[in-house]
């Protein structure tokens, strides 16, 4: 294997390969580093990096970086600077390095060099190991000597050595602050490198007395030293040291605002502005009224664009904050002002009508942060002029194409759908004038426009029909060509009519769709729609749509998975068609809905490669396809009241007995059987939910919904049949207490709320169990077939992707050979792991920590036979490990007391931010052999030649 065959062995995208691979792979690195040819040299350091990504456990990234090192310590300078960046690019595995002394022995050896290139790129090396190394004091004392070096390409890579060790290290910080502090202020330092040692003062942040001294100094220099670079240098420094030490907040906000008041220099004002910016997201609580009030002066007085518009980004980032209100409110005794003659109004309402897009568009977040924020009978008319800046600026923007105007009208939507949900009551003069621009708007900008509609009809769905109208008459003439606008046009357009519909499209709506996805639409954009129709539940138009896209795609995978698809639209729509009291109907259209799962779920499984192994989707139609069997089973079980009622006897047997359920005749066994099969489900759709860590919100809501009908159907059944006595209807809660979120959410929340009022009323009317009781749970079955399944996001799309890697040691040499262990001995299982993400890590939610949890089982037992206490037998460990650069690892203490074979298996499952736990896996199964110590093995042959079998038993043991 070359390096070239390297390279592209390393470059797959692939996990999970032997250790054997890991090493071949390090083999064919090693080789490149042992050639005698330089650029092989090079080449084999930088694919590294790929390296530590692809086999990120400890065992490797050791013996990579001890050979990095030593390249690092025998090569030229060329390479030194190709292993510092690969070093630089590794961070995250530094950690990992387990002889990190030996290590940095290799490193720093090469500090004593007469050549001061070298010396600086090793002490560049140092820094970049701060993180591992934060109290060496022999790096210490290099970076020190070398701050003097005459040389200033080694006095840049100290300066650089230091800030890194500063900010790791409080006593090499308390050490060199003195030092640095004479330097800046010695009258032989460089202006140039005084303005590089500035910096290395934010880091003096370890206790109170250095960041004072620290902050003394600043003061000084800012005084003393007026000239524009050293101001800015002095008061970013300045910022950045208050962020960290968090106390001198308040001082540093007065004296930022003092410079942006008073200093003329336009430089300076943008750096105090910026650093205002990141104060106001690290501490908007701080900003007091006279902070907000000043800053709003200096932007109602600033002539210049720029500058405003920095002022008002500051402004709009504390308006949708605390800081807003602290604004509005007035101390005891103080006289109030209107909002609106405040001066944060005031810029706001200017800016909103500014010839500047960008100033406008800030000017609008503010006055909507305000009117969101301040109670409602006081802005009355500020809502009315929050609505026509908005509006002033969507129909400037509307008709421009450029990016910064579609920036300024994506900015201007998004604040207006923050106002209406809001204030609704402003809603439809808001729908109406957007339906005004969607007409004369360029295509990018109706784009944005439909995102916006759709975002107010989910909220507001009374909206939804006086949109449709115009809706469909500008789909008609949509798209005239398949560039991508237009194709992203007829996504958006589709959509918004699928949200106004809400799931009952009309013929003439569908005629005109098809017209134009026949016409102009290519595959991607028809199967976006048909997505689109299954999450808003328009499953016979869905249908038709994956029909016609089948045989238009290369791969049997995207075949079947089409497919599937389709038969699942086909299912849906059975039960689209579902009549209130027709039960029959009812139950033929479960069949019907039943057989395409089926072949549905078949083409699902046909779909799924082992890179995509479709787990998700193909555990979400299971679980439909059971709950619609267990509610056909429920119709039956109704149904069966007729067929068979209680005996008349029923009341003597009840009697004899003492179980009144006997009262009921077979229909009670039988409901218990279902509330039971209901709740058995609900369990399911819980697993489901715990196991789809990477879902976005509105999936996870889906299945809780569908969690929730199960317990409801459960909960039903007990109420009417079961024990009517005990059930509760207080844990529901009541009807319209629940904020919803989709049109799907919404109606299964009204059949939610529907269902139990007619069962609450019921239970109190009449005894159990009459046609009445039966037909109410027929009723709850069909209004629940009757709300259309929303497909979500995650049965399509993955945004987040998050898997662990486990690895176990001690590890066996080959898979089914187990781990050897003597009873007397406790066996250590230590459990690294590895945390890899997808493109966009965190995009919903982010891991806290891992929780580990190991059990071993009795497999086999080779030891007489005895009997053996059940604590014996098992182990059961449960930790909790914080992943920190996405690895971890932690130990295990096991008692294997038992002689035989015993299966120890590791299982995985990470804690989110919000400290809900997540059954992610991975599951890893081990075996352990359990060994006789030579000890008891001596002892036994010794009793059993004595002939005292049954003594031999006893002490072998007895220690257990």
């Amino acid at each position: 294997m070359t390096l070239s065959s390297a390279r592209s062995f390393l470059s797959e995208a692939c996990y999970g390969e032997q250790e054997l691979d890991a090493n071949s792979a390090l083999m064919e690195l090693d080789k490149g580093l042992r050639s005698g040819k330089l650029g092989e040299q090079c080449e084999a350091v930088v694919l590294f990096p790929k390296l530590f990504q692809k086999y990120p456990f400890p065992i490797l990234i050791n013996s990579a970086f001890l050979k990095l090192a030593d390249i690092f310590r025998l090569g030229n300078n060329f390479l030194r600077l190709c292993v510092l960046k690969v070093t630089q690019q590794s961070e995250k595995h530094l950690e990992k390095i387990l002889n990190v002394d030996e290590f940095v022995k290799r490193v720093f050896s090469v500090i004593h060099s007469n050549d001061p290139v070298a010396r600086a790129i090793t002490l560049r090396m140092l820094g970049s190991l701060a993180s591992i190394i934060p109290e060496r004091k022999n790096a210490h004392h290099s970076i020190r000597q070398s701050l003097d070096s005459h040389d200033n390409v080694e006095v840049e890579a100290a300066i650089f050595a230091a800030a890194s060790f500063s900010a790791q290290s409080k006593d090499f910080a308390a050490g060199i602050c003195n030092k640095v502090s004479e330097m800046i202020q010695g009258l032989d330092t460089p202006v140039d490198l005084k303005l590089k040692l500035i910096p290395m003062l934010q880091h003096m942040h370890h206790d109170a007395n250095l960041a004072s001294s620290s902050r003394e100094l600043l003061q000084h220099l800012v005084s003393s030293y007026p000239s524009t670079p050293m101001v800015i240098v002095s008061l970013h420094t300045f910022t950045q040291l208050a962020a960290s030490s968090l106390i001198d907040i308040p001082k540093q906000l007065q004296l930022l605002l003092q410079y942006l008041k008073d200093d003329p220099r336009k430089a300076v004002k943008r750096l105090t502005i910026n650093d205002l910016k990141l104060l106001a997201k690290k501490a908007p609580h701080l900003w007091i009224r006279e902070n907000t009030q000043t800053l709003c002066e200096c932007a109602l007085a600033s002539p210049y664009n720029s500058l405003k518009l920095g002022m008002l980004a500051v402004l709009s980032t504390l308006s949708g904050t605390i800081a807003i209100k602290q604004y509005f409110s007035y101390p005891a005794g103080s006289s109030t002002v209107s909002p609106r003659l405040t001066d944060l109004v005031k810029l706001a309402q200017e800016c909103c009508y500014h010839s500047n897009l960008a100033v406008a568009a800030q000017g609008v977040i503010v006055l909507s942060n305000i009117v969101i924020s301040c109670p409602e009978k006081d802005i009355i008319q500020l809502e009315q002029d929050t609505v026509l800046g908005v509006e002033s600026l969507l129909m400037l923007c509307s008709q421009d194409g450029s990016a910064g105007a579609q920036t300024t009208l994506k900015t201007g939507l998004t604040s207006l759908v923050k106002l209406l949900k809001s204030r609704p009551h402003l809603s439809q003069a808001a729908v109406d004038f957007l339906l005004g621009q969607l007409h004369l708007s360029c295509d990018s900008s109706r784009i944005l426009i439909c995102h916006a509609l759709a975002a107010i009809a989910t909220h507001l769905p009374v909206l939804g029909d006086g949109m449709l109208g115009d809706l469909v008459d500008l789909y008609r003439v949509a798209s005239h060509s398949s560039t991508g606008e237009q194709q992203e046009l007829l996504v958006s357009l589709a959509t918004v009519i699928f949200v106004a519909s809400q799931s009952s499209l009309s013929a003439e709506v569908k005629t005109v769709i098809k017209q134009q996805l026949e016409s102009v639409a290519n595959g991607w954009t028809v199967y976006r729609i048909a997505r689109q129709a299954s999450r808003m539940g328009c499953h016979e138009f869905s249908s038709e749509l994956y029909q016609c896209l089948r045989t238009r795609v290369a791969s049997e995978h995207f075949y079947f998975w089409l497919n599937s698809l389709k038969e699942f639209s086909q299912a849906e729509q059975c039960l689209s068609h579902v009549e209130d009291g027709d039960y029959s109907g009812a139950m033929s259209a479960i069949a019907e809905a039943l057989r395409s799962y089926q072949k549905g779920i078949a083409s699902l499984t046909a779909a799924s490669t082992p890179l995509s192994p479709l787990t998700f989707q193909c555990e979400f139609i299971k679980l439909r396809i059971d709950t619609l069997q267990a509610l056909s089973q429920l119709i039956c079980t109704c149904n069966s009241l007729k067929t068979s009622p209680p005996p008349a006897i029923a009341t003597t047997i009840a009697l004899t007995s003492g179980n009144e359920l006997q009262r009921c005749g077979r229909i009670s066994l039988q409901m218990k059987v279902c509330m039971e099969e209901f709740r058995s489900l609900a369990a399911r759709y819980s697993d489901l939910h715990q196991s789809s860590f990477d879902a976005d919100y509105a999936t996870l809501r889906n299945v809780e919904l569908q969690q929730q009908s199960c317990l409801l159907v459960s909960h039903v059944i007990e109420a009417l049949i079961i024990d009517p006595q005990v059930a509760s209807f207080q844990e529901y809660g009541t009807p319209g207490s629940v904020q919803t979120e989709s049109e799907y959410e919404r109606r299964m929340i009204a059949v939610f709320n529907h269902v139990l009022e007619e069962v609450e009323g019921l239970t109190k009317k009449h005894p159990p169990v009459s046609h009445l009781h039966t037909s109410c749970l027929c009723d709850t079955v069909i209004a629940l077939l009757k709300v259309p399944l929303s497909f979500q996001r995650y049965f399509f799309q993955k945004l987040q992707s998050t898997s662990i890697k486990l690895a176990l040691s001690p590890s066996p040499r080959t898979p089914s050979e187990p781990i050897p262990v003597q009873s007397n001995q406790q066996l250590t299982l230590k459990v690294e792991g590895v945390v890899q993400h997808g493109s966009t890590p965190g995009l919903f939610r982010k891991i806290q920590s891992v929780c580990l949890n190991v059990t071993s089982v009795l497999q086999s037992k080779t030891g007489p036979e005895y009997k053996i206490p059940l604590d014996a037998k098992t182990n059961e460990i449960e930790q909790r490990v914080e992943p920190h650069n996405d690895y971890f690892s932690t130990q295990f203490l096991l008692n294997f007391s038992i002689l035989g074979t015993h299966s120890v298996t590791v299982e995985a499952s990470v804690v989110d931010e919000s400290g809900i736990q997540w059954k992610t896996g991975p599951k890893t199964t081990v075996s352990v052999k359990s060994l006789e110590d030579p000890y008891s093995q001596q002892l036994r042959h010794q009793l059993q030649q004595g002939g005292a079998q049954p003594a031999a038993q006893r002490s072998s043991y007895i220690r257990f």
